[in-house]
């Protein structure tokens, strides 16, 4: 059995500036969705793909901008994209896909609970977080099952040795790493002067945030050595809530095990609503054939 977990919020940007926009009669845009449900059907007629899971940001703010103003908000969002949320998860669920509307968390820390949990349960072979986020190549592991990260725009999937040739670290060090280099997708600033190689060669060779010395002269042959240990010398504390910024969280309070992830079809009523929204007249039909194909009961309800 592999546990599909699709981060909604990253597919649906993906869909908004990569697909064609798209109104309804009343003017509003909705070819995001659109296109939304398009990739999620696809992905439901591969063989491999029985369980899913679908996490959104219901709202972009969550706890960590409590713990550092420059996190991200949802200011500067196109505002033809941010009207498309609250359709994008009536339609996950319409399609029948469990769906994770987070608040409080972040649409990451849903997916990071369900991979730590899932990999450890029974008849899991592996856990596939869909996403090509850096701050998720924390959840690639070895096992029990194993959790790997997936770019489906790329093809690529990425393990642990994957993460590594693309990182320079290992899941474990993908938040020290961002704590220095920073994040510009999540607000995080990281530290002045610290590059994604510099800073994968200081966790390469010290292991963690804390265990990297003061003293530049203890860094060896580093460029810049001296100027750079006095930065994270002065602002380690910096560093260390950027980190907490950039680690996701395995406590969010997840209903479903895993008989909820399996899909078992559309709920065509619901679906049939949706796909009005949507001027898209096929949906409820492309969603019942993707359930034929799979052998899984639709929902008729």
């Amino acid at each position: 059995m592999h546990i599909h977990l699709v981060d909604g919020t990253w597919e649906l940007f993906r869909c908004f500036y990569g697909a064609p926009s798209r109104t309804n009669d009343e003017g509003i845009e909705i070819g995001a969705v659109r296109a939304l449900c398009g990739t999620l059907l696809s992905l439901l007629r591969e063989p491999e793909v029985t369980h899913v899971a679908v996490a959104f940001d219901t709202v972009i703010e969550s706890f960590r901008n409590e713990l550092f103003a420059g996190y991200k908000t949802g200011a500067g969002i196109d505002p033809a994209l941010f009207s498309q949320f609250p359709l994008a998860e009536r339609a996950t669920r319409a399609l029948g896909l469990v769906t994770w509307s987070m608040i409080e968390f972040e649409a990451d820390d849903a997916i990071a609970t369900g991979a730590w949990r899932f990999a450890r349960a029974p008849g899991v072979e592996r856990v596939v977080v869909c996403s090509p986020d850096k701050d998720l190549a924390q959840c690639v592991g070895d096992g029990p099952a194993p959790v790997v990260q997936l770019d489906r725009k790329q093809a690529k999937l990425f393990d642990t040795a994957g993460v590594r040739e693309r990182l320079g670290v290992a899941p474990t060090q993908v938040p020290d790493l961002l704590a220095l280099v920073g994040d510009d997708a999540d607000g995080i600033p990281g530290l002045p002067g610290f590059g994604a190689k510099t800073a994968a060669a200081l966790l390469q060779r010290f292991g963690s945030l804390e265990a990297i010395p003061d003293d530049g002269a203890a860094w060896g042959t580093q460029r810049g050595a001296a100027r750079l240990a006095a930065t994270l010398c002065a602002r380690r504390d910096d560093a260390r809530l950027y980190r907490t910024l950039a680690t996701l969280r395995a406590d969010v309070p997840l209903r479903e095990g895993i008989g909820e992830l399996r899909w078992r079809g559309p709920d065509v009523a619901a679906l049939q609503q949706v796909a009005e929204q949507l001027r898209d007249p096929r949906l409820v039909d492309r969603a019942k054939e993707a359930a034929a194909v799979k052998g899984a009961t639709a929902a008729g309800r």
